[in-house]
């Protein structure tokens, strides 16, 4: 992919936070383990630990032993030991003997139960090697991630830093959200939605000025976006008099890598290198922004925060109505996933100018190129929103 190769020959640079703010963050270093895991053979029952050859029959409870003790002693023939769930496994047992399949008689405990050697028990080593590799680099950090990283007593984690992506809108219509717009005028939605999806992506999002249809701004402020990692245009990269994306990137030495996909809404969609730097000129309607970054733009921005390998995934869900399209162009439809995650519903809307619809949907529909018509309970393709 044109994008990995681009992202691949930059050397990205790495810092150490706590462990607290770890979370969301991709691992720099491999983290291998402190000591075996666990350290010695592990009861996961409440119960007897017992030599499984002595059963069934009757068995003196010789002692007990709960998590965060050992015991001294060693289970011998005719013995056992009551033990709790994470406690260590006494010397001489082999089996744990579950509480619930067991008659206690005073010091003496009864079961009809023949238990295999190693039941129950989890062996010292099992989970991971003292020295081995837990953790690869490059994996994004999430809470099972962080509860690895304090078991092994990692306060401190090497992370690779964040990407700055620089957000540039583009056109004379495009006025701040805390203004009033004119009839001819609409808020800048899209550097917004787009803040978040570069967060969800794992980069560090600045939203710049407005870029007005004036060749001259818009080149400054290209050039004040390339000094971030990476580069985001909404609006300007279609063929109209007053777009002028290209021209101010073209201005800057750009190499452009390609200009137009194709799906819908997105197609005008423009990436290239300049500067040093990656950049992305999306299509200025809403879901054409959304989509291509979600489907393009966002795989430079994961494997800018250093994750191995980008994934865009499409699982395929059972359609609650017909549908149909017109054939030969990809196309992202806002859709409703129903709650258990099986169903999904195009939606309707008004096109990709429709933020409402879009805020109503948690999904875009995926319509094949080659296919034209769906029945109702066919599997179509979605990304999650």
């Amino acid at each position: 992919m044109v994008i990995e190769t681009v992202i691949a020959s930059r050397n990205l640079q790495t810092e150490v936070v706590p462990l607290g703010a770890a979370s969301g963050r991709v691992l720099a270093r491999a983290v291998t383990a402190d000591r075996d895991y666990p350290p010695a053979a592990r009861s996961i029952r409440d119960g007897f630990a017992v030599r499984a050859a002595d059963l069934p029959g009757t068995l003196e409870i010789a002692g007990e032993v709960r998590a965060g003790r050992v015991y001294g002693g060693e289970v011998a023939a005719g013995q056992c030991v009551e033990i709790m769930t994470g406690a260590p496994v006494p010397r001489g047992a082999d089996a744990i003997v579950m509480v619930e399949h067991t008659t206690r008689n005073g010091s003496r405990m009864t079961t009809a139960r023949v238990p295999k050697p190693g039941e129950f028990i989890v062996p010292a080593g099992a989970e991971a090697r003292h020295g081995a590799v837990v953790l690869p680099e490059g994996v994004r950090i999430g809470f099972p991630q962080v509860a690895l990283l304090a078991t092994v007593g990692l306060t401190n984690v090497p992370v690779f830093r964040k990407p700055r992506v620089a957000i540039v809108s583009t056109g004379d219509e495009v006025i701040g959200v805390d203004q009033t717009p004119g009839p001819a005028q609409v808020r800048n939605a899209n550097a917004w939605a787009l803040a978040v999806q570069v967060t969800e992506a794992g980069g560090e999002p600045e939203i710049l000025p407005v870029a007005p249809d004036d060749l001259d701004r818009t080149r400054q402020l290209v050039a004040q976006g390339l000094e971030r990692d990476i580069l985001l245009l909404s609006g300007g990269v279609s063929a109209g008099k007053y777009d002028f994306v290209e021209p101010a990137l073209a201005s800057l030495g750009a190499d452009f890598l390609f200009d137009r996909v194709l799906i819908q809404p997105g197609q005008p969609l423009v990436f290239g290198r300049a500067r040093g730097k990656c950049f992305f000129g999306l299509p200025g309607n809403p879901a054409s922004s959304m989509v291509t970054f979600k489907t393009i733009a966002a795989a430079a921005v994961e494997l800018s925060a250093g994750l191995r390998a980008s994934e865009l995934r499409i699982p395929r869900l059972r359609l609650t109505t017909d549908f149909h399209h017109k054939s030969g162009l990809t196309r992202f439809l806002p859709a409703l996933v129903s709650g258990d995650g099986t169903l999904v519903t195009p939606l309707p809307w008004q096109g990709s100018g429709d933020v409402a619809a879009l805020a109503r949907a948690n999904a875009f529909l995926v319509a094949e190129a080659d296919r034209e018509s769906w029945k109702k309970g066919d599997e179509m393709g979605v990304i999650f929103s």
